[in-house]
């Protein structure tokens, strides 16, 4: 027997509308006494509590804004000298590479007129400096001054830093003694006191800036005196008669 499906249409109905929400009639009831009693409310901390509520005046201040911004300023100024002294880290690093990679560079110097050429170059190369000079005062028994450097008088370098001060960093009143023509462009030195040879004769070294701050007295001069150290090893190497 053969069986035949038939299919039945059956008219679609709509959803049925949701009722609307029918209000609670004794919260209708009670609302306009509630309303009434606003000022009552208001001074009752413990039903306040009850209903999770609580009362902002007109007249209260609000802190958090101020405190927030506080905090904000407290964070910026941390992240600044964070940054500041991150800064100041790197630049010392650098300071420290480029002092130690001048060293081995004055090592591999010929003779001392090499040696003063090297140094000058490397103050306006590695340093962005005016320049820098070596000097170099009479001996008792000898008054040779290699090429290059500058011969200085008797009692000069201690005239320059005291007799018992191994450099000054800061202005420099003697840059026309010691730089000559450029004087005129320099704001600030180094000066590093040397001991040369044997005999021994009193030297020195000159770094001069053409910036006021270049050079200050409250900079630590640990890398322009290890330099000085440096320059009376490698100076020695050709003794002077």
């Amino acid at each position: 027997m053969d069986v035949v499906f038939e299919s039945v249409s059956r008219p679609m109905t709509a959803p049925k509308e949701q009722p609307p929400a029918v209000a609670n009639p004794e919260w209708e009831a009670l609302r306009p006494q509630v309303l009434a009693q606003a000022e009552a409310l208001r001074g009752d901390p413990e039903a306040l509590a009850q209903l999770g509520l609580r009362v902002i005046a007109h007249n209260v201040v609000e802190f958090l804004p101020a405190a927030l911004a506080r905090l904000e300023a407290a964070h910026a100024r941390e992240q600044s000298a964070r940054q500041a002294v991150e800064d100041m880290a790197a630049a010392n690093f650098a300071a420290q590479s480029e002092t130690h990679g001048l060293s081995l560079d004055l090592l591999e110097s010929r003779n001392n007129a090499d040696l003063a050429r090297r140094v000058d170059e490397a103050a306006r190369g590695k340093f962005g400096l005016l320049g820098a000079m070596l000097g170099v005062e009479p001996g008792e028994d000898a008054t040779v001054t290699p090429i290059g450097w500058k011969a200085l008088p008797a009692g000069a370098v201690d005239r320059m830093l005291g007799p018992h001060e191994g450099w000054r960093l800061g202005p420099c009143p003697e840059a026309g003694e010691l730089f000559g023509e450029a004087a005129l462009s320099v704001k600030s030195a180094a000066l590093i006191r040397l001991s040369l040879w044997a005999p021994e004769r009193a030297g020195l070294l000159a770094f001069a800036s053409g910036e006021a701050d270049g050079f200050t007295p409250c900079m630590g001069a640990d890398l322009v005196a290890f330099l000085g150290r440096v320059v009376e090893r490698v100076a020695s190497r050709w003794p002077l008669l």
